[in-house]
């Protein structure tokens, strides 16, 4: 089990600390997003990274459509590595729609994390109202969805753009467009259905370990709404937010992300 696990989700384990962070990637992207910023963890922490079955260097071959049509599936992988690993009390740390995941695996062991840090987190990118906005409407998500199944390039070109939300960092939209388009569309697809029609809105009570809500300026993909939301829901929260804009700050902004993220560990010693 143990050695199928290593090899169906391309684990990776570096650094020499006692205490352990897993790094997790948004939707589309593999453990090389964590590049600029793992480095910085090295000398203090153990640090576990990992790819999602049909991205990255996975196991492709273990992709079962049925297993991801949800996020439960990549939710259980999860569970399954930190079983692997026999972790303990580990610090999660959770780009985008892996948030949702390291939440819910939370929830299932909590024992495993000790605390979660979300970058850019979203428990329901639909609106809702009058109560809940997400920042888009179902038509948006069906488009999208549409676009992926007819011209998954342009989609891949359009979303990346989306998520820097920045015109003068066109080399990181290249960066993300690429990651896209190194993944199987049909794959991409199901992901992206996983995640944005996901509504974890009913979930944020159950959980019981702290968390950290990393909020990005400009985020189209998670507004500032949602962050606020967040806040007012997850027990034991607490929001930071960022002067990087976009939703991709570890790529981005780097810097900001490894002293924000070092500054919220620290309280905890």
């Amino acid at each position: 089990m143990c050695h199928h696990v290593i090899k169906r989700n391309n684990v990776k384990i570096e650094g020499s600390g006692e205490k352990t962070i897993i790094f997790a990637p948004g939707f589309g992207c593999d453990q090389t997003v964590w590049q600029d910023v793992k480095d910085a963890f090295l000398d203090d922490y153990k640090v576990i990274l990992f790819d999602y079955v049909g991205i990255g260097k996975s196991d492709i071959e273990s992709y079962d459509p049925g297993k991801y049509h949800t996020l439960s599936g990549y939710v259980q992988d999860l569970l399954d590595i930190c079983s692997a690993l026999d972790l303990e009390k580990a610090i999660f740390v959770g780009h985008s729609v892996s948030s949702m995941i390291g939440m819910l695996a939370s929830i299932k062991k909590p024992a495993y994390f000790s605390t979660l840090i979300m970058i850019g987190p979203s428990p329901c990118y639909l609106n809702d109202p009058p109560s809940y906005y997400g920042g888009f409407e179902k038509d948006d998500l069906l488009g999208l969805l549409d676009m992926m199944e007819k011209n998954y390039i342009g989609w891949a070109s359009m979303f990346a753009s989306t998520l820097v939300n920045d015109p003068n960092r066109h080399s990181l939209s290249k960066d993300l467009e690429d990651r896209f388009c190194s993944t199987d569309p049909v794959i991409a697809r199901q992901f992206a259905e996983a995640t944005f029609f996901a509504d974890n809105r009913g979930d944020l009570s159950k959980v019981t370990v702290p968390s950290l809500i990393m909020q990005c300026s400009n985020d189209i993909i998670a507004p500032d709404e949602v962050g606020e939301y967040l806040l007012n829901q997850l027990p034991n929260s607490e929001l930071k937010r960022l002067i990087a804009t976009g939703h991709c700050p570890h790529m981005s902004h780097p810097e900001e992300t490894i002293q924000v993220i070092r500054q919220y560990l620290r309280s905890f010693l």
